[in-house]
């Protein structure tokens, strides 16, 4: 200011609070002035006269708009956005923004399948479960024509419960009763009415239903209900309060004051034991619809059913892969389906041939197989007698499944495995257990007899035999010493988990009741191994033959298998006929099986076993 004054300033440029001067000598200086002062203001402050500005060239430049823009933003923006942020919640709680949003967590998250987005599975997708499929087309049939039932005084259940074993088909059922009724469908969870905050669930459960009674007639279908309907009050802690809230809800919306809804609640689970006993009486779900393992006949209809589409081979037999894999659920038959078409894909083979849905079936039941192993000959030699034993007891039994297959190579946790022909059978006699734990027991007879030793390969059949042994005892009064009682299937809690029942929370006998059941099932495996042991002994020129054989070629059929056992005998010039004497101390190692593959690891672990030779 003091140059302004004493003339030595040419022009002075003002944006803002920056001033810059030039001087008459050609610099420029630069200065600031107060933010809350004016230009004027500061002139006046310094003592900067008009007169003394005639000279000086002033330029005031306003400020950018960008800046101006920024300032804004600064002050107001946070504003903005927190009203923006309200607005929007606030729209999705009147909007029915589902329970995806923080203000609809009470919200029902059941799926309406409307036509647009309604399932094509039908009643014909469904197969081998012709009984609950009539069971709930009578559903369908009522919501189509209710006035056929109307006229004759009958009314349309309330609930179907649809129980059964995993993988049989329960939800698939549900998906074509959805594809099949004209009315709205709704599908849930039980999980999904269960969250941490108590009372969410039951107002989940009030929307579900006040949705369904809107769309009425309808279906509302409650997948995996043992998760929300277990019995109440049950548990170490008393009970789950979510939960039973939720439970309670679910009982007045099905049979409560009101009950005029017109409503079809559809359920399914295969835990029907742990269900609270209020749920399942009649009034709320008045049909229950046990959907178990198919038949022979019905797993022929399913394998039909999942080959639609699929280029099968005319070679293939659906009738005898179904006489193969009794025991099989839906979910089964549709994955060996599917790992048959990819072995097929695999081998870049345009068809589907029987040696696919081999190789898929010993995949599903066994694993895959272990090709990268290798094994010593002592390892692959103790395997082989090991599965010609369980081969020839099984061979020289009466009540057991004749032998589809013996391998030696290994497949999952098994070094290999005798594979039975099974029977659908729905009764079970003494002698046929009997004869199972014999024929588990063979493979540990054969490697005492021929090697004078026993090794861990045995280990699952001995845990199978006991089992067996032990369902004799304890649940089928098969026993003569301990009669007809049953012991230990009474009193079982399935809340507090199956190891806390096993120990105290289902034993309802005394411990000289439990003595006498450990002797008996000694003594039924010491029996059973007796008989095991006289069997191979007495074939022990039929198990030298078997077990070369499969040192030779690793796999016998049933039809390789029963020729062999039916061909005339084959001396080994040892002037005894094979036999063996069990108390010779040196083992015997026969000699004329050759290793001319790569087979089994060499070594097993204990817990490893080497075979699962019997279905669980």
């Amino acid at each position: 200011m003091t140059a302004v004054q004493n003339g030595e300033v040419k022009g002075l440029s003002v944006t803002g609070d920056r001033i810059e001067a030039e001087m008459k000598d050609g610099s420029i200086v630069t200065t600031t002035k107060h933010t809350r002062d004016s230009l004027a203001e500061t002139f006046e402050y310094y003592g900067v006269t008009p007169e003394q500005l005639t000279n000086v060239n002033l330029i005031v430049n306003d400020q950018s708009a960008l800046n101006n823009l920024f300032t804004i933003i600064i002050s107001i923006g946070p504003v903005i956005l927190l009203i923006w942020i309200f607005s929007r919640g606030f729209r999705q709680m009147q909007g029915g923004g589902g329970g995806n949003n923080i203000f609809g967590f009470g919200r029902s998250r059941a799926k309406n399948l409307n036509d647009a987005n309604r399932p094509t599975v039908t009643f014909d997708d469904v197969a081998g479960v012709e009984e609950s499929k009539q069971e709930l087309a009578e559903v369908v049939q009522f919501l189509r024509e209710p006035e056929k039932f109307v006229q004759v005084g009958a009314r349309i259940p309330k609930g179907v419960l649809m129980v059964g074993p995993p993988g049989t088909g329960k939800t698939l059922l549900a998906r074509a009763v959805a594809g099949e009724a004209g009315v709205p469908f709704f599908h849930i969870s039980g999980s999904e009415f269960v969250e941490m905050f108590v009372g969410v669930g039951a107002s989940r459960v009030r929307d579900l239903f006040d949705k369904a009674k809107q769309s009425a007639p309808s279906i509302v279908f409650v997948d995996e209900i043992d998760a929300v309907g277990r019995q109440r009050g049950a548990g170490l802690g008393g009970g789950h309060d979510e939960r039973e809230q939720t439970l309670n809800q679910i009982l007045v919306e099905m049979d409560g004051f009101d009950n005029e809804t017109n409503v079809i609640v559809m359920a399914a689970t295969n835990r029907a034991d742990i269900l609270d006993p209020a749920l399942l009486r009649p009034g709320r779900f008045d049909r229950k619809v046990f959907v178990d393992l198919p038949d022979l006949k019905g797993r022929e209809m399913i394998l039909r059913v999942h080959s639609r589409g699929k280029p099968v081979s005319s070679e293939v037999s659906y009738k005898d892969i179904a006489r193969l894999t009794a025991g099989f659920s839906g979910a089964d038959l549709e994955n060996l389906m599917n790992e048959a078409a990819i072995f097929a894909a695999r081998r870049n083979k345009r068809t589907i041939g029987l040696l696919e849905f081999q190789d898929a079936f010993d995949r599903v039941v066994m694993g895959p197989e272990r090709k990268s192993r290798v094994m010593s000959e002592e390892d692959k030699e103790t395997v082989a007698y090991h599965e010609a034993g369980h081969a020839v007891v099984s061979f020289n039994l009466i009540h057991t499944d004749p032998v589809q297959k013996i391998t030696i190579v290994p497949r999952g946790r098994a070094g290999g495995y005798v594979m039975p022909l099974p029977e659908d059978r729905f009764v079970h006699s003494r002698e046929y257990f009997l004869d199972q734990i014999t024929m588990a027991l063979g493979g540990r007879a054969a490697e005492e007899t021929f090697f004078n030793r026993v090794t861990t390969g045995a280990s699952s059949d001995l845990q199978q035999a006991t089992r067996l042994a032990r369902a004799m005892v304890m649940d089928y009064g098969m026993s003569e010493v301990l009669g007809l009682p049953t012991y230990g299937s009474g009193n079982t809690n399935p809340f507090l988990g199956r190891e806390m029942s096993y120990f105290g929370g289902g034993r309802d006998y005394s411990e000289e009741a439990a003595k006498a059941i450990d002797d008996e099932v000694k003594r039924i495996l010491e029996e059973s191994y007796e008989r095991s042991l006289e069997i191979v002994r007495s074939n022990y020129d039929r198990m030298v033959q078997l077990a070369s054989e499969l040192m030779k070629v690793e796999t016998l059929d049933r039809e390789e298998f029963e020729r062999l056992m039916n061909s005339p005998m084959l001396t080994n010039g040892n002037g005894s006929n094979g036999r063996v004497d069990s108390a010779k101390p040196d083992a015997l190692q026969p000699t004329n099986g050759q290793l001319d593959k790569e087979s089994l690891a060499d070594s097993h672990p204990a817990d490893s076993p080497l075979d699962l030779d019997l279905p669980a």
